[in-house]
């Protein structure tokens, strides 16, 4: 038995290497608290771990305060992402793209809620569609942004 827990480990850290990772870029304070910290939108940097050559840049609320320092904050749902191309773009050994795929998430409240980011391929114009929302156990959020990086230099998108 231990030694099939054993053999579960190298998949689930190849899992963990490919997520999109946070990369902090900066932060402004947009509400004073006496206790505990300001409210601020902060903006993170993920790099697409499937299209090397692609950045996506996510600014967002975060609830300060005594919750927000604790964690059990709930942050709002606006949130704007911007991606651009910071390299040549390329396709790993050919491996096809699916057509939608979520790139990244990450839990903005305590258990409820959820900031996800969802690369989708736009096979007939060589593009990539990078949308942010954020999505709620019971009822999500009509809130979103969009973006779209052209690949050019023809290189198709390789799309299962």
């Amino acid at each position: 038995m231990k030694f099939r827990r054993l053999l579960l480990i190298p998949p689930l850290l190849a899992c963990a290497a490919a997520a999109a990772r946070a990369e902090a870029i900066g932060e402004v304070d947009t509400v004073f608290k006496l206790i505990g910290p300001d409210h601020k939108i902060v903006v993170d940097a993920y790099d697409d771990p499937k299209v090397p050559g692609v950045t996506c840049y996510v600014s967002r609320a975060k609830t300060g305060g005594i919750k927000g320092a604790i964690g059990i904050a709930e942050d709002k749902s606006d949130a704007s992402i911007a991606c651009r191309q910071v390299g040549p773009i390329s396709f790993p050994d050919g491996r096809p793209l699916p057509r939608q795929e979520e790139m990244f998430s990450e839990r903005i409240s305590l258990v409820f809620k959820r900031l996800r980011v969802v690369r989708m391929v736009d096979a007939r114009r060589n593009a990539l569609v990078y949308l942010t929302y954020s999505e709620r156990l019971i009822e999500g959020s009509p809130q979103n942004s969009i973006t779209v990086v052209p690949v050019d230099g023809g290189t198709r998108i390789p799309v299962k």
